[in-house]
């Protein structure tokens, strides 16, 4: 009888330890494990091109530091730009206007999106967690008209849209170089940051957009060229990068700061 007592409690055990286990053969430690180990969803970015080329469109180093921080942030990127014709064109081994030529926003954006890219008018901020804008005076000339009229400027209608809608859902946004006007100029009482408020000897040569920020209803924050200012109450963070005449390390670092808030106010 002592050995079928035995045998039958030995049974009892082990059908319980069963039951404690799930349908894959963990128990419940070794499941909450494996779900805090799962990979976390990747977040979607969408990056906003305003051209190619610093005169007249995106200043390029900028967009490819963004995109090598969002990769190494493992986030997903689509590429934008508006389907518009570009202010002008300029001549960059000049610096001066191509009066013969015409180009397109659009098309001229394609060359850093290595052909892969898509109409601004489709971007719906319901299809993704973040949007980042670089700098480059295409943002002052195509995406606005701040390069003309200053404070008074209008900015493009789809970028104002854009600028809206990912604000109202709670998404962050990324700006750098002279783009915050953009934030600026669209979202009244923003938080951003161009650098420094002096040129400083030729250091901040466009020092003087903080004053602009500043009128049309912005707070300026003064920052160093690898820091990033994070609006919390509008999830908008900005970095100087080529607004500040320094080594083009510090501004990729400036950039990466950006970039890091950006993806941790996805919450991904």
């Amino acid at each position: 009888m002592a050995a079928v007592r035995a045998l039958v409690g030995s049974r009892l055990a082990a059908a319980s330890a069963f039951a404690s286990l799930s349908p894959g053969g963990r128990t419940p430690s070794q499941r909450a494990a494996v779900h805090l180990s799962a990979p976390h969803p990747a977040a979607k970015v969408a990056l906003v091109l305003s051209g190619c080329g610093v005169y007249d469109g995106t200043e390029i180093h900028e967009a490819s530091a963004i995109l090598v921080h969002l990769s190494r942030g493992g986030a997903e990127v689509q590429i934008f730009a508006p389907d518009v014709p570009q202010m002008h064109v300029i001549d960059h081994t000049k610096g001066q206007p191509s009066e013969s030529e015409s180009r397109n926003v659009l098309t001229e954006s394609a060359r850093i999106a290595r052909g892969t890219i898509t109409d601004l008018a489709k971007l719906s901020a319901a299809n993704h967690d973040a949007a980042i804008f670089p700098g480059g005076f295409g943002a002052a000339k195509n995406l606005s008209t701040f390069a003309v009229d200053g404070k008074d400027c209008k900015v493009n209608k789809e970028v104002e849209r854009v600028l809206k809608e990912f604000h109202q859902a709670g998404k962050p946004i990324g700006l750098c170089c002279i783009a915050p006007v953009l934030a600026a100029k669209v979202l009244r009482g923003v938080e951003v940051t161009v650098g420094h408020e002096q040129e400083e000897g030729g250091k901040w040569p466009y020092a003087g957009t903080a004053e602009a920020i500043k009128a049309l209803g912005a707070k300026h924050f003064v920052k160093e060229v690898a820091e990033a200012h994070v609006d919390q109450k509008n999830k908008v963070v900005t970095t100087p990068a080529f607004m500040c005449h320094t080594a083009l390390h510090h501004i990729h670092d400036g950039i990466g700061a950006m970039v890091q808030k950006v993806l941790e106010l996805t919450g991904k």
